[in-house]
């Protein structure tokens, strides 16, 4: 870097003016001193520009008219550049902004106002833009400098890299509404239970069975978009609920299709209503016999706009099966539900060998696996 102008060029015109312009012996002790004040301000000088190189941030340093003497190597950095000394004014970014978008002339950023006011500045923010057109958020720290007798002479600044943590509490932001939205469908989705099984139960203890059962489901559901950090696979949904039923028979339980990842709304819905055949099936239907099987194959499709999932369930070596003369929980989540939620469609065929289903569930183009 250049040699910067300044307050130490200033302390040492005055050492040389001191000693006057006649030549003779009677300016040896004076230039000598002027020397030595030299020597000791450029060592001065050495030790703050190593102390300011030192530092893990941005710091530059202007003269009392704005212009940049100093910067060091993390100030280049987040600049993106390296503007030259002595003419580039007030700070190195290519261009600044506020927050909010808002330019930011140079002329009126935190440095050009710690100068021109005489005093620090604390408290804002900006944004600079680098010539490749990266951005980067900073707090700004202007301070002042004075000579001996109190003369404003330049400033320093440190600059504050703050993109990261805009960055994570943004992410924090969108994790609460996520939160929030989430507990909210959440409660709906168990009032809606709650209401569908009253209706469609008995007794209160075929009330309370049923509703426990769903509510587990639920929670099983979005344990496991915790787990996956919100990517459930359909298959994932199918092992939690058939794996218990699986001991160990050959077609016991056959699961057949590609890994197909979910959106935790997809999950939630897809998840109830696997629970719901499950327990049908194991109430009345193949599994609840030996030697009973449920096979359930998926596939997706790509169309124009979106991708598509199909899946079928099928059981068989079960009981004689009938179709229900009243419409229960599960048959109303399979025809409505899922429709006007997810807007999957749903056909239950009640085969006398076994209960069949297909689904098709609409999914978006962009989480193609």
């Amino acid at each position: 870097m250049d040699e910067p102008v300044g307050f130490l060029e200033s302390e040492l015109e005055r050492a040389l003016a001191a000693c006057g312009d006649a030549p003779g012996e009677d300016n040896v002790v004076p230039i000598s001193a002027a020397l030595r004040s030299q020597a000791t301000l450029r060592e001065r000088e050495r030790r703050f520009r190593e102390l300011l190189d030192a530092l893990p941030a941005a710091v530059y340093t202007t003269d009392a008219e704005g212009r940049l003497t100093y910067y060091n190597e993390f100030a280049a950095e987040l600049w993106g550049q390296r503007p030259p000394l002595g003419s580039s004014e007030w700070c190195g970014s290519w261009k600044l902004f506020w927050p909010d978008g808002t330019p930011l002339p140079h002329a009126e950023c935190p440095m050009a106002v710690a100068l021109r006011e005489n005093r620090p500045v604390r408290g804002l923010e900006a944004i600079a833009e680098r010539p490749d057109g990266t951005r980067v958020q900073f707090i700004p720290c202007p301070t002042p400098l004075h000579d001996e007798s109190g003369k404003l002479v330049g400033a320093v600044n440190m600059l504050i890299d703050i993109t990261e943590r805009k960055r994570a509490e943004e992410q924090q932001a969108l994790l609460v509404r996520e939160l929030h939205h989430r507990v909210k469908n959440t409660l709906a989705t168990v009032q809606a239970i709650m209401g569908s099984t009253a209706r469609s139960a008995g007794t209160i203890e075929e009330f309370k069975t049923a509703l426990i059962g769903r509510i587990g489901a639920l929670a099983k559901t979005h344990r496991l978009l915790t787990d996956e950090a919100d990517a459930v696979s359909f298959g994932d949904l199918l092992h939690n609920e058939l794996d218990a039923f699986d001991d160990g028979t050959d077609g016991r339980i056959t699961l057949s299709g590609p890994v197909v990842h979910l959106s935790s709304q997809l999950a939630v819905s897809l998840g109830m209503a696997l629970h719901e055949l499950t327990t049908n099936a194991a109430k009345y239907g193949s599994l609840s016999v030996y030697g009973g099987k449920v096979d359930v194959t998926w596939s997706t499709t790509i169309e124009a706009t979106r991708r598509r999932l199909d899946f079928e369930w099928v059981e068989s070596g079960g009981p004689a099966v009938s179709a229900p003369e009243r419409q229960g929980f599960g048959s109303r989540l399979l025809e409505f539900v899922l429709p006007g939620q997810i807007q999957a469609t749903a056909a239950i065929d009640y085969r006398r060998d076994g209960v069949q289903m297909h689904c098709s569930v609409p999914l978006p183009l962009e989480a193609a696996d």
